[in-house]
């Protein structure tokens, strides 16, 4: 499970320091539970963000099966990805 706060404070983070290797490094310690990664947002099509930040966006992952998928929701969530939205 991830909570609205959590959501809250890993997407001002990443606001604050960017999506990068460093900031994932920093969730991780503040989270050590849940997992996290990054990628581009383009890659992702299959469900909406469920926060929405100026140039990334945030998706939750549900990792409790053998494999991982993304969900909408919060009481399944056990993982972050932080997609990164270029701007053309």
């Amino acid at each position: 499970m991830i909570t609205p706060r959590q959501l809250t404070d890993i997407a001002r983070l990443a606001t604050a320091e960017g999506i990068n290797p460093n900031t994932l490094t920093h969730l991780r310690r503040i989270y050590p539970s849940v997992y996290f990664a990054s990628c581009l947002d383009d890659d992702i099509t299959t469900v909406e963000p469920v926060v929405s930040g100026a140039d990334f966006n945030v998706y939750l992952v549900d990792g409790r099966q053998t494999c991982l998928h993304l969900t909408a929701d919060t009481q399944k969530a056990t993982g972050v990805v932080l997609a990164t939205v270029l701007n053309s």
